[in-house]
């Protein structure tokens, strides 16, 4: 009787068993289109007694493979997500619709031809419309990059938010795992299992991410940051992204604020964009290595070619035979508040005329280093990259420049610019505002005129030579260098009195002679500098002359006596010079005056249209290096961007084919077999018909038995 009931409970567990066997492999045919779903399989424990004891139901899973996948998909995350906006910068700049060097060139080509009849106003106002198509041009590459920036902070906004709802529901997996572990059931909640898996590669799809088991909790994960700071905690518990911002509203920077239950305070811990990986690493990458740089690459480009324009227009007379004027607005900057500096604070600046060569594509963080009654004295100035670290010198220090005194109205300072403090009072020390001279700039700048007569095409001063001249001199060049209009005579003034005249005695800083408008040579290698008076007063002499090239420059150097000092006070006074070929005689002069009547003349056009190839755009912060053309600037800016491009995405195809292959290593373990299932379905069939066989010779044994006894 007992060796009976004995083959029926072995048949009985056989039974079973092999029930079990069938139900976990036909879970694992169903779930084979499954995304997600990791393989099963039930193992057993062998009875002492005999049969098949007790069962449990686990996942198949390489530890190695499934983080070597997960490794994968982060790295195809971030490769992806910077190719595919990488690419739309690149087609941007490359499609000839929005070339700048196109735009650039037809607008010096305009003004060639202009120069060669610079009365001809049809020509002159194709110069302000080739002019106003450039402008266009930076204009839409502008937009459209700025456009960019806004999608891509709605881009990190939606990422992160999904990053959230997936660290939250990985932490609430790990609390319902740890509530079934703790059942002690024997079998793995599978499904919650593959569900939190699900949760983590979709999370290592956003960003880089460590996994590992916790060793004080049965079947918790802890998900770290790459770069060590924890997401989920062995408890369930876990941590939030947060988006920030400082002075630039547009910038955003991220945060991990922690969730602390009870009385124990939270915090923010401050996240590097650069180690995050991911999809979201990849926006941050492409944010600070392509799209930032590139808005400041074309702002710079855009302020130094208007600048050189402008400035150059101001060294001519146009058409009106008037001193040269703007032909572009160069829009005003606003200075924004950092954290911690009141917002009812103003801060305001513009670029300096003349300076354009000087702006860099940084930004500009100003901290105020003394007051007085409330009123910014002095300030700082430190140049910043795009992603707010400091600018580096050669020698890989920060570029900062101290000790800057204020004066009243705006106050240049290194880079290009000038800025005011415009509020009455309330500034202290410590506030700080950032300025970025170039990041919008390109879709700011505007049209000055629309006049074509205000074109200065001709230069504003004559060297008439003198009609009893011996000598076989002649004038080969004259050379203006500041026209500024200033009667009260400030660091800045030239000698151009603004009525079409030169300053005389009563005009002149100094008080005895006025602006030099005459030379007269005493011998071959000797002159005199003279004003206009009559009778003229001379400035100066100069022996020893041993070429003629900038003859009022060499009468500053080395005259006697020297140079009226009230002349080299000034910044560029009287702001002209010329230079004469030949050899002059005793009695040869040379009489300097305004160009009045000098339609025709063309000399500032032509400086106008040799800007195209002057070395105007600043390739660094580092004084010392050679600025570049416009040309070279933009065709620069074309080739990065085009590189980068190329780069990632074969970046993104290496990254593609190891994911394939991890994927293929992960699924070959983890992964459903259908073969290898129906193989199973079959082997387990034929040992469940056993063991009922098994179970029926018991089942007759017993009747035996009891037919017996009757």
């Amino acid at each position: 009787m007992s060796s009976n009931i004995d083959l029926y409970s072995i048949a009985t567990s056989g039974v079973n068993a092999s029930s079990r066997l069938l139900s976990t492999t036909s879970n694992n045919i169903a779930n084979v289109n499954s995304e997600g779903y990791v393989r099963e399989r039930t193992v057993f424990i062998n009875e002492l007694t005999g049969g098949v004891g007790r069962a449990s139901t686990e996942r198949v899973v390489d530890k190695f493979a499934q983080n070597q996948m997960r490794r994968d998909i982060t790295l195809v995350g971030e490769w992806e997500t910077f190719s595919t906006k990488t690419s739309a910068i690149d087609n941007l700049l490359a499609n000839e619709a929005n070339s700048l060097a196109t735009g650039l060139s037809d607008f010096f080509a305009s003004v060639q031809t202009a120069a060669d009849d610079p009365t001809n106003l049809a020509s002159r106002d194709l110069v302000l419309s080739e002019g106003d198509a450039l402008l266009r041009r930076m204009s839409s590459i502008a937009d459209y990059m700025n456009y960019k920036e806004e999608e891509l902070n709605l881009e990190f906004e939606s990422m992160v938010n999904n990053a959230n709802s997936l660290i939250g529901t990985i932490g609430d997996l790990n609390k319902a795992i740890l509530v079934v572990s703790g059942n002690a059931t024997g079998d793995q909640p599978t499904a919650l299992l593959n569900e939190r898996d699900n949760a983590i590669n979709e999370l290592a799809e956003l960003m880089d991410i460590t996994v590992r088991e916790s060793s004080n909790a049965s079947g918790s994960l802890l998900v770290n940051l790459a770069s060590g700071e924890s997401l989920v905690l062995e408890d369930g518990s876990f941590n939030l992204f947060e988006l920030t911002d400082n002075a630039d509203v547009m910038y955003k920077q991220l945060q991990l604020a922690t969730n602390f239950e009870g009385n124990k305070n939270n915090t923010d811990i401050r996240i590097t964009e650069n180690d995050l990986g991911g999809a979201l690493g990849g926006l941050f990458r492409y944010r600070d290595e392509i799209l930032g740089p590139a808005q400041r690459d074309v702002g710079q480009l855009a302020v130094s070619f208007a600048d050189a324009v402008n400035t150059q227009n101001k060294l001519g007379m146009d058409l009106d035979f008037q001193l040269g004027a703007d032909i572009f607005t160069l829009p005003e900057l606003a200075g924004m508040p950092y954290t911690g500096t009141p917002d009812t604070l103003m801060a305001s600046g513009q670029f300096t005329p003349g300076k354009g060569r000087e702006v860099t594509d940084a930004d500009i963080r100003v901290t105020v280093t003394n007051v007085s009654a409330g009123v910014p004295t002095e300030v700082s100035v430190e140049l910043l990259n795009g992603d707010g670290t400091p600018k580096l010198d050669e020698n890989n220090l920060p570029v900062t420049f101290t000790g800057i005194s204020l004066g009243a109205g705006y106050t240049e300072i290194p880079g290009g610019i000038e800025i005011d403090f415009q509020s009455a009072g309330g500034y202290s020390i410590g506030n700080e505002f950032l300025f970025q001279p170039v990041k919008y700039t390109a879709s700011d700048i505007t049209m000055a005129t629309t006049r074509p007569e205000d074109l200065a095409f001709a230069s504003p001063i004559r060297v008439n030579v003198g009609q009893n001249n011996l000598g076989d001199a002649s004038v080969t060049s004259t050379r203006v260098t500041n026209t500024t209009v200033d009667n009260t005579l400030g660091a800045e003034a030239s000698a151009f009195n603004g009525a079409g005249g030169i300053h005389n005695l009563a005009a002149s800083p100094s008080p005895t002679v006025g602006a030099p408008v005459q030379i007269v040579f005493t011998s071959e290698t000797s002159f005199d500098v003279l004003d206009g008076e009559s009778p003229a007063n001379v400035i100066t002499s100069v022996t020893g002359v041993t070429n003629y090239e900038n003859l009022l420059g060499q009468a500053e150097a080395s005259g006697v006596p020297a140079w009226p000092s009230q002349f080299s006070a000034l910044n560029d006074y009287p702001g002209y010079d010329f230079s004469l070929q030949g050899k002059p005689v005793a009695g040869d002069s040379f009489t300097i005056g305004y160009n009045s009547e000098g339609s025709f003349d063309n000399e500032n056009a032509l400086s106008l249209a040799g800007l195209q190839r002057e070395s105007l755009v600043q390739l660094s912060t580092n004084a010392n290096s050679k600025p570049r053309t416009l040309h070279e600037s933009y065709s620069t800016l074309v080739s990065r961007i085009g590189e980068e491009s190329a780069s990632a995405s074969i970046a993104l195809q290496a990254a593609e084919t190891m994911k394939v292959q991890s994927t293929e290593w992960f699924d070959s373990v983890s992964g459903v077999s259908l073969d290898e299932e129906a193989a199973n379905l079959v082997r387990y069939q034929q040992s469940y018909a056993a063991a009922a066989r098994i179970l029926s010779t018991a089942q007759e044994l017993f009747n035996t038995i009891l037919s017996a006894v009757r």
